[in-house]
């Protein structure tokens, strides 16, 4: 049921994206929502009329069915706002959402209204809240692209007019007392005070709608204020304007531009088309594309890559020498990596299963967390991943992190704890092993309990209480890998548990188990058979600890580009 209301959420944020140049039917209920935005602005607009009773009865009828489909259309972008934004996660990110500009234009313009049905408020105060509902035709603004221009050029240009308004205002304020002090003697009944002298200043730019300019200055040095008050009255209007254009050309420069980092975006995407592997017959995302094989295939330029890519949380920039060991003498190449986000830290997929994969240091590992993330769907396991975060200076959260908490932490400690806390369950924590920055082993891949490194003896450590089902893992997957890719497994010889092991701090119901599985580069990424093995583990995995063979991934047969269509 969650999953099928996961992937709800996903087609409502999509159709609400504001976006007009969509599928279909996604254009077709953003079009259904400008429509009742211009009925409902008429509908007010003709309620102001003398009409008769029948036609005033019709607009009624008009009034409430606008306000209750924007009632349902306000609350569904709420409540998918963390799908469009992950910075509007949680009730705090929703709350933060109300108060953006778009957000509150829709909050101040539908739900006032019902206050009136809850609240017993005075006439007025409710005359009021109807006139919330002109603020709709506002709405229109965020499918105009040249509102967003405009406001563009407006937030850009803002510490310019800043600047310039503050000029003005000084000058001004000094040119008023200066004509306060050669007209009082003058005309002491007209500037009987500097405040006069100021407000005679300010009433010239604003076309003196209090009569404050009927009285001009008499004195040949007033006139010369008088005169200077005049040009700088041009001046509060063409400066601002001058740098409102300036900004406004400057946006239209950022606007085409965006849409050329857009167009690259979509051809760098594509280049991440699923290819046939072979052994397999899968049909897989590839872990990385060089930078030279994007600028060959999509002809572009290195730095319209690297720039595209530094706009999209999905794809990063990657040296595959750090997968490499370092007697090898890797040579450094960059290449970009494509990674499924759908979370403020990453990804989180829960498939109803007691088996989690977890890759809390994707984001700083190149191309661990693709090879994972299959084993994850093969074996038909829960997967959760950091994707997302600062990768210098690099926090990992394998462990605890110090300090103070910040959101995205927080939301993927949540979806942690929502994973692990069912009856059997078991979390495999997924870490890399035997890159640039660590020494070779005399084996491929290495099991821990949370115990100390070199305690190697199969007995209960922090991380397990069944022994029994680990014991039956261990050993099917040390036999398996062995016989089938030469693959050597250890406990513990060459790793140390943590006490700050983050798994270790979650509050959980029931206890789980855990234990952390470190496999060397080469074989999740530069193997040929790489494939089959992420299959192979996914086996022993899922007979071991789920008790049951996995099922065919129909998905993975299928040619698409990216992580179009996969099971969620």
């Amino acid at each position: 049921m969650s999953r099928r209301i996961d992937r709800f959420k996903e087609q409502l944020a999509r159709a609400l994206d504001d976006n007009l140049h969509t599928r279909q039917w996604h254009n077709i209920v953003d079009w259904l929502i400008i429509a009742m935005i211009l009925i409902s602005t008429a509908e007010i607009f003709l309620s102001t009329l003398d009409l008769a009773p029948e036609v005033r009865r019709i607009l009624w009828i008009v009034d409430i069915v606008c306000l209750v489909f924007f009632l349902i259309e306000v609350t569904a972008r709420i409540w998918v706002a963390p799908l469009v934004d992950p910075k509007y996660s949680g009730w705090k990110g929703r709350l933060k959402y109300c108060f953006s500009f778009h957000g509150f234009v829709d909050v101040i313009s539908t739900y006032p209204f019902f206050l009136g049905f809850f609240l017993p408020l005075p006439f007025q105060t409710l005359r009021l809240l109807r006139l919330t509902r002109v603020m709709r035709v506002m709405r229109l603004s965020r499918y105009s692209r040249g509102f967003s221009l405009f406001t563009n050029a407006m937030r850009e240009k803002r510490h310019e007019l800043l600047v310039s308004l503050q000029f003005l205002v000084i000058i001004t304020i000094i040119l008023s007392f200066l004509l306060y002090f050669f007209e009082h003697d003058a005309q002491p009944e007209v500037y009987d005070s500097g405040f006069a002298s100021v407000m005679w200043s300010f009433a010239q730019y604003i076309g003196d709608p209090g009569g404050f300019a009927d009285t001009p200055p008499v004195t040949f040095w007033g006139r010369a204020i008088a005169c200077i008050v005049g040009l700088l009255g041009i001046a509060i209007v063409a400066v601002p304007a001058g740098i409102i254009g300036a900004g406004f050309t400057d946006a239209l420069e950022q606007d085409r531009h965006k849409v050329d980092i857009k167009d690259n975006l979509a051809k760098i995407h594509a280049v991440f088309e699923r290819k046939l592997d072979r052994p397999t017959g899968y049909q897989i995302v590839l872990p990385f594309r060089t930078v030279i094989d994007i600028q060959a295939r999509m002809n572009l330029t290195q730095p319209d890559i690297v720039e595209a890519v530094g706009t999209d949380l999905s794809l990063r920039l990657i040296n595959l020498a750090s997968t490499i060991p370092m007697r090898l003498n890797p040579v450094d190449r960059l290449a970009v990596e494509l990674v499924h986000i759908n979370r403020s830290y990453g990804c989180c997929i829960d498939r109803g299963a007691s088996v989690t994969i977890i890759s809390p240091s994707g984001v700083i590992d190149p191309c661990t967390s693709i090879f994972f993330y299959y084993v994850a769907m093969i074996g038909g396991f829960n997967w959760i991943s950091r994707e997302v975060g600062d990768r210098a200076p690099y926090r990992s959260w394998y462990v605890m992190p110090p300090g103070e908490k910040e959101p995205e932490l927080m939301e993927y400690i949540a979806d942690l704890t929502r994973l692990l806390d069912r009856p059997d369950a078991w979390g495999v924590i997924c870490n890399i092993s035997s890159g640039a920055l660590e020494p070779e082993y005399d084996t491929q891949i290495h099991v821990s309990l949370g115990g100390p490194k070199g305690d190697t003896e199969l007995k209960e450590h922090p991380l397990v209480a069944d022994l029994t089902t680990f014991s039956r893992f261990y050993d099917m997957l040390s036999a398996e890998m062995l016989a089938k890719f030469g693959y050597h497994t250890d406990l513990q010889k060459y790793h140390n548990g943590s006490p700050n092991l983050l798994v270790r701090k979650i509050p959980l119901c029931r206890p789980a188990d855990f234990m952390v599985l470190r496999i060397e580069w080469h074989a999740t990424l530069w193997a040929e058979t790489r494939m089959v093995f992420a299959r192979e583990l996914a086996r022993v995995i899922s007979l071991t600890l789920a008790g049951k063979e996995p099922q065919e991934v129909a998905q993975m047969k299928i040619k698409d580009i990216g992580f179009s269509g996969y099971p969620a």
